[in-house]
């Protein structure tokens, strides 16, 4: 009933678990990982197609082991998975064997109908965080360098001037990366480690060419270095809010060494100027006329 107390989902569907559709991903708001239906959980032997839903109720996230109710909703995607997964799921290792062997062709074909229907940025993010989720699982697990506070996570990927552009952060980097658009991959790639200097409104930056996946499903892109280790970080928010700032100043021309603010009139004295004088040290037009 409506008047009792609300224990269900917090996510950005009210907590009305009724809004989801069975190819909705979610995403735990502790850690960042990701419940995508078409690809399951394999730490919970849960197969493809299982929606949000239907996973049992001691489903917890493999990451971090938040309860359901941590999940919020990222992408509404049309449903990839067969009405007969809408009882829960058990998480028994043999019948999750027996329904993946059975529906391997439906599974494998699902992920790419759900990826193809993802804008090309938010596809390219998906990609980068499978990639390096793999690696910090299967690669990174105790080294020195890993910061256990944080994990992985593509953030404000967006098409700019023909490319794909965002910053990823895992738990031993953050880098700003440049990737082309699904069209112009397979033409010239650069080889790996290749320095490219880029120019944004802010300033020109050093980027790396990265050839890593020998596969295909991850194309070549740039990578310009942000931070390395991740100790200034205590939190996945803080790392979050610092790629979103550093995205920001990334387009912004008045942190441009070679930006020159519009001479003061006699009424006003422009915003941008004093903003950078707070930036870089310097004066502002005003100060220097005084």
């Amino acid at each position: 009933m409506t008047s009792q107390p609300f224990h269900g989902f917090e996510g950005s569907y009210m907590g009305d678990a009724t809004r989801l559709n069975a190819g909705s991903v979610m995403e735990c708001k502790i850690c960042w990982s990701l419940y995508d239906p078409a690809q399951g959980c394999e730490t919970w032997q849960v197969p493809p197609g299982t929606p949000f839903t239907a996973l049992p109720e001691s489903w917890r996230c493999p990451t971090c082991d938040a309860p359901k109710e941590q999940f919020m909703v990222v992408h509404e995607l049309s449903p990839q998975v067969s009405t007969a997964t809408a009882a829960p799921a058990q998480p028994s290792q043999n019948a999750a064997t027996s329904q993946e062997d059975a529906t391997a062709p439906d599974s494998a074909a699902a992920p790419a109908s759900g990826q193809d229907a993802l804008p090309p940025a938010a596809l390219f993010a998906r990609q980068l965080e499978t990639t390096f989720r793999d690696i910090h699982a299967n690669q990174m697990r105790g080294v020195p360098i890993v910061n256990a506070a944080l994990n992985v996570k593509a953030v404000g990927f967006q098409e700019r001037d023909g490319h794909i552009l965002g910053v990823l952060i895992t738990p031993w980097f953050m880098n700003l990366v440049q990737a082309p658009l699904p069209e112009d991959v397979g033409g010239p790639t650069r080889v790996s480690g290749e320095k490219v200097l880029l120019s944004f409104p802010s300033g020109d930056y050093e980027f790396t060419a990265v050839n890593r996946d020998q596969a295909g499903s991850l194309p070549p892109y740039l990578a310009c270095s942000l931070f390395s280790p991740m100790f200034d970080f205590t939190t996945m928010l803080q790392a979050i809010e610092t790629a979103q700032a550093a995205l920001v100043g990334l387009m912004d021309p008045t942190l441009n060494p070679a930006y020159r603010p519009a001479p003061a009139s006699d009424t006003a004295v422009p915003a941008r100027a004093g903003r950078r004088a707070l930036l870089t040290g310097s004066q502002s037009a005003q100060d220097t006329a005084r």
